[in-house]
Order: C-alpha cells, then structure tokens, then sequence
C-alpha cells in the first residue's frame, strides 16, 4: 500500500471533485507511525460520520461545527496500527441515501462518469479510493452506503457482520444495523485492514465478538454460490453484465438456483415499514427548520412519524417470519450471489426523481443487516456502456473470513489455504441439519467445503438404524456427481467415528468433483440394488423433499 500520507493529503486537495470536507493540517498527517506492521504509515480517508479527534463530524450538515473529543473507536484502531487519516468525506446526509447527491457541500460523481452518481451514501470515500488518493477509506453501511459506491466506481466494499466492528464514535443512523466498512482496490487491500478494525469494543452496546469457530454450516471453504431463479428488475446494461457474471460464478464455484424471494421482501421493509423510524429517533431532532438539511432527507426521516407502536412490531414479526426462510437457503449452499443494483443512475435521473431512483438502488442490498449478513461488494467487469459493473457476495454472520476468500478468488487474488486435518465426506445423515451431524460437531468437526462427486458415482437407500444413502462408484453415475459435503475433522475424531458407521456403509476414498480425493462414507457393492437408486434426485436432501 502507498505509504506517503504528505502525497496523499496534496492529491486530496487536487482531486477535482467535492469528495472531501475537511482534511487535516499536514504537522498532524506528518506524525511518524510507531507501528512496522501492513499499515504503518498508510494514509486512509474516514466518513464524515466517523469522529477524527479534533474534528467536526458534520454528517453532511454544515451546522455540526463542534470537534470530536477523541476519535471513533474503529479510526484509533487503525491509528494504533501505524494507518495515517488525512481527511473527512463527503457523504449523503446523515447516511441517508444511497445516490451520493444528498450534501450541501456539493455532489460527487462516479470516478467512471461525471454524468453519473458515484453512490452513497459514502460517496466521497469511495472517490478517494478509486482516485488513488488513498489505498482505503472508511465508509458505513446500513442499507448499502458502503457496497453501492464499491460498485459504481469498480472497488471493493466489505460489510463485516454487526458488531464485529465498533459503531462506537459513528453518528448514528440506525444503531441496531449500522456497520463500519471499508473501500477498498483490491480485496488483498481490505485484508490488513479489517484484521485492525475487528476488536470486541465492550463499550459498544451492539458490539459482538467474532466466536473462537464458525457456525454451525459455514464452510471454511466457500465453493457453492446461491443465484436467482428467475430474471431481476435490471436496467439493459445491467442485465448484460449480470449474465457475464453468472458465467463467471460457475467458473470460480458451484451455483445452485434458488428463490431470493425472502431477501428482496426483507429488503423493502428497511424503508416500507416502521424501520425507517430508528432513523426519526436517533438524529430526528437534528432535522429542524433552521438548519442546512437536505429536503429529501427530511422527507424521509420525518416521514416516519406515521409509524406507530404497533407498527414496529408488525415489522419485527414479518422480519422473523423473512429471516427464518431465508436461512433456508444456507443450508445447501455457502453465500448467495446478487447484482448490487438494478442499474446505475445518472445525475439528472436521482434529479429529475430523488427518491424513486434512490430506493430503487436499496432493492438488493436494502436486507443484508436486517437478515444479519455480512456481504461483500466486488467488481464483475464493465457494463456494455464502460461502466463499473459490481456484484454483492452474502453469507451469514461470523462467515466473514470464508466469505472474503471467497470474494478473493472470484477477483482472481491469492488465498491462503486454511490448515487441513482430516477431511472427511457425507452425503446423507451426517449432512448439516441431518440426524447425525451433531456427532461430527461433537467430535470437533468444521464444515470445510460443500461440493459433488466426481462423476460415476450412484446413490442408493441403505437398511440401518435411520433412514441413509450409500454412494457407490458404478462408473455409469451422472456427470454432474452427487451432492457431499466435506469436514474437517480432528485426526482423534476419525476414531471416535468409527464405531458409529454401520454396515453396509465403510469410510473409503471418495472422487470430488474438483479433482480431488477425500475420505469418504462409501457403500459396500452389494448395495447396488436398482429398486433403491435415488440417484436421479442428485443428493440426499432433494430425496427426502421429493419424498
């Protein structure tokens, strides 16, 4: 990472468009780091939601002149990590909007395009990366403020899970969602910084600490991707590079279709129901008459008021009712794939129709902290017209360092393996959420990779103690293999396991579709009886469905 802050702070100045508020007088900028690690003297932007000690945090609105006493808790992080801030950004108002055009100090555009909005609501910081001003910026992302503007300008955006990051010294716009993210060139680029900002704030009453494993059905190696069914709502040029991207997640991982229903209805409750009214509560009394408010943010925050009570919690049930079926989807597949927008805006579009053409961006990225995701926005290549195309990786909470290995590979960036024990093959019972996958979470396992069989492989119904397949390599199976899933196990836990495997079943070696040979729960020959083969149904899972 560039390491000259004095060049970076003499770029801010020069760059051309209103992406900055306030920069910082260079005695502070030219203070040597007492730091040798990745980010020692690395000069980075902050959102001006995010305190900078000594600073005023304007959110946007030139009447908040006071200076923050001491920085936010994510910017002295950085600090204590040698990272150098050079200024404040620009930014939709309040963090409301996702267009970049909501600010009195003028209007950035997309470092593509001045025809086009850059997005928001971290416009600024977002410019100042794909400028080259700074190697990061930090930005917040409540409904997509971080993931819109990586898109439009071709970055990427990473949205870690609630709380892993510290809100602490953020002005808030919706406490309960609201995150701290990173702008970034490169995925590698975001690495070092998330390892810095990632600390348990136990002052930060929304904060959580990332747990000692990942969660039950998070795979430390992402391989299957969760794509629409059915067409989007996309603009033509869009639509064009979406199915560019598509051919691309098929070259990088395995995709799965799947109903995305769930997530674009929990998207529009953010704005559509009584959610907006966090906004109204937090930084309402901000609003009045007399100050330099933009009038659509008024709109909208002020608008809540028609919310009541019992509208709240009519939300918070349909919100429970939209999160328990899309976690559905997590259970054969690792993170879902979806276009950041539906299209990208010009300038006089957002104009000509502010609000419209701003909620409109929120349609696929609106419920990523209402569902309690991480997600992580990456360039898919350019639209027919040259602009920036981006797509939005989503996994469930504490699934971040998977789902940024994942994001890693999709851009063609180095991943460093994850340490390997024994690896170990099922099919059936032992697959997350069956019967016997307690035993493998007892002994210690980790869900390593979800996958197929190489090709040649059948699957049959076997007699036992409960309801199991056996796989068989008959040579005549389908091309496309069977559904696995592979674990990693603790070598003790291999022992443990065997005593528990019934006849006809027996641990042997076991092809996968990506070339590789594992450990795996295979069926002795006999097994091959054609009034048991489901292997038409493809896995164990879609058997028990169809049954």
């Amino acid at each position: 990472m560039n390491n000259d802050p004095l060049a970076a702070l003499k770029a801010a100045r020069e760059i051309g468009q209103p992406a900055f508020i306030t920069l910082l007088d260079e005695d502070r900028v030219r203070e040597p780091s007492t730091s040798d690690g990745p980010l020692a003297g690395v000069p980075f932007a902050v959102k001006d939601n995010i305190d900078v000690a000594g600073v005023p945090t304007t959110a946007a609105c030139p009447d908040l002149t006071t200076p923050a006493s001491e920085s936010a808790f994510a910017v002295r992080r950085l600090h204590e990590h040698g990272a150098v801030p050079i200024g404040k950004t620009n930014l939709d108002q309040f963090a409301t909007g996702l267009v970049g055009t909501r600010s009195p100090y003028g209007t950035c555009h997309s470092a593509a395009s001045v025809a086009h909005v850059s997005g928001g609501s971290s416009s600024g910081s977002a410019v100042a990366v794909a400028l080259g001003v700074v190697p990061f910026a930090l930005g917040t992302d409540t409904a997509g403020s971080g993931r819109v503007p990586a898109a439009f300008n071709g970055l990427v955006g990473v949205k870690p899970s609630r709380g892993l990051v510290s809100t602490r010294g953020v002005l808030p716009a919706c406490p309960s969602l609201d995150c701290v993210t990173t702008l970034t060139r490169t995925v590698t680029d975001a690495r070092p910084v998330l390892d810095a900002l990632i600390a348990h704030d136990a002052e930060d009453p929304y904060a959580r600490p990332m747990p000692a494993l990942l969660p039950a059905g998070v795979a430390r190696r992402m391989r299957v991707v969760a794509v629409p069914d059915g067409p989007l709502d996309l603009d033509p040029e869009h639509a064009q590079a979406w199915t560019a991207a598509l051919a691309h997640a098929a070259a990088v991982g395995q995709v799965v279709r799947v109903d995305v229903g769930p997530f674009l209805a929990a998207a529009r409750l953010l704005y559509e129901a009584a959610f907006v009214a966090e906004r109204l509560a937090v930084f309402g009394h901000l609003l009045e008459e007399g100050r330099q408010v933009d009038p659509t943010v008024r709109q909208i925050v002020l608008g809540a008021r028609r919310f009541s009570g019992a509208d709240a919690f009519s939300g918070l049930h349909e919100l429970a009712r939209l999160r328990s079926v899309a976690k559905r989807v997590f259970a054969g597949a690792d993170a879902v794939l979806l276009p950041v927008t539906p299209g990208h805006p010009t300038l006089a579009e957002v104009a000509a129709d502010p609000v419209g053409a701003n909620s409109r961006l929120g349609t696929f990225t609106n419920m990523a902290n209402l569902l309690d995701l991480c997600a992580v926005a990456v360039p898919a290549g350019q639209r027919p017209d040259g602009l920036p195309f981006g797509v939005q990786l989503l996994a469930p909470a504490f699934a971040d360092g998977p789902l940024l290995d994942f994001a890693a590979r999709w851009t063609g960036e180095p991943v460093e393996p994850p340490p390997v024990r024994t690896l170990l093959a099922v099919a059936g019972a032992h697959l997350t959420g069956q019967p016997a996958n307690a035993d493998l979470v007892r002994l210690g396992g980790v869900l390593h990779s979800r996958g197929r069989t190489g090709p040649g492989y059948r699957m049959y119904t076997v007699d036992g103690p409960f309801p199991r397949p056996g796989l068989l390599h008959t040579g005549d199976g389908p091309a496309a293999g069977i559904e696995v899933e592979v674990w990693d196990l603790p070598q003790a836990a291999l022992g443990a396991l065997l005593p528990t495997i019934a006849e006809p079943l027996h641990l042997g070696p076991l092809g996968l579709d990506d070339g590789s040979t594992v450990l795996g729960f295979v069926a002795d020959t006999g097994c091959a009886d054609s009034t048991r083969d489901i292997t038409a149904y493809g896995g164990w899972r879609a058997y028990l469905a169809g049954r």
